[in-house]
């Protein structure tokens, strides 16, 4: 599967992935009182909403960029009914040959790790068949529980040709508490990224290993992860330009894939995009994406 990445990225001259993390705050008006006139102020009801919000934005970007990824997280807040507007989420992106990223951050030990990585990533064996979960093709993994957390995730990934993002260093503000920590003079975050590069020995595609990551450090950790795919977070609403990203990207203008989510999906109500309205909040979604795709190629051309 990395090998797909590496190759719909070149095609679209893309290096992003839209993040699709809806809240109810983001889902216009009109979207929320049709799925609520059906299904009423219910957990369905916010469900539907967030499934047709993103359903519109996929429409709307999917032959612009290589890559979706869907945070647990905004779908599970709605409980069984959010599941199931998550996994047709990944389903209908799928349909559009988007590479589907599940930002599940999962992190667990033995037969737990195991059962998430075959959950998301792999096909469970029920009866005389193998069935596919969810079916993403690319997880986020915690590592700071050591290997066994991880090793669950890459036997699954050799055996489907899937991929994962490992966790090395997280941008929210209290990350420094734990990951900045020095380890016989050096921060903890520098020994995950040499452990990533090991795991990704492992688990090689054509180019780039099956075992990515996600840092903030970009100058310091592309040189201990040379093989690793970058996710990197922060871009738009986050702060973050193109020119900032340059140290993720190696010298040929690969090696990383940029995320923006609220950035992109919730686009029409930023004071830039507001003139598409609310009406057309997936016209506004495609001309962000438009805009960070020229911010992004706009810097490498400098690289």
């Amino acid at each position: 599967m990395i090998n797909k990445l590496v190759q719909k990225i070149q095609k679209t001259h893309a290096p992003i992935v839209v993040g699709l993390d809806p809240m109810l705050s983001y889902v216009p008006a009109h979207i929320q009182k049709r799925a609520f006139e059906e299904y009423g102020e219910t957990l369905e009801g916010a469900a539907e909403a967030i499934w047709q919000f993103n359903k519109a934005i996929v429409d709307s970007t999917c032959e612009l960029i290589p890559a979706v990824k869907p945070q647990i997280a905004m779908y599970e807040q709605f409980g069984i009914e959010g599941m199931i507007a998550y996994h047709k989420t990944v389903d209908y992106c799928k349909e559009k040959d988007l590479v589907v990223i599940g930002d599940i951050k999962r992190g667990d030990i033995g037969s737990t790790s195991e059962a998430y990585a075959v959950g998301h990533l792999g096909r469970a064996k029920v009866g005389s068949s193998r069935l596919s979960g969810f079916g993403e093709d690319f997880a986020t993994v915690n590592p700071y529980l050591g290997s066994d957390g991880v090793k669950p995730f890459i036997d699954v990934c050799r055996e489907e040709k899937k991929g994962i993002f490992v966790l090395v260093k997280t941008s929210n503000p209290s990350s420094g508490e734990f990951q900045d920590r020095l380890i016989d003079g050096r921060p903890l975050y520098e020994l995950v990224g040499e452990k990533v590069a090991q795991w990704g020995e492992e688990a090689m595609g054509d180019s780039y290993s099956y075992v990515g990551a996600v840092p903030e450090m970009g100058a310091v950790l592309r040189k201990i992860m040379p093989k690793a795919y970058i996710l990197v977070p922060g871009y738009g609403a986050q702060g973050g330009k193109g020119a900032d990203l340059l140290p993720f990207f190696n010298e040929d203008g690969l090696g990383a894939i940029v995320n923006s989510s609220r950035g992109i999906i919730a686009a029409y109500q930023q004071e830039k995009y507001a003139q598409f309205g609310a009406a057309n909040y997936a016209d506004a979604s495609r001309q962000a994406v438009l805009d960070m795709i020229d911010d992004i190629s706009t810097a490498l051309r400098t690289k």
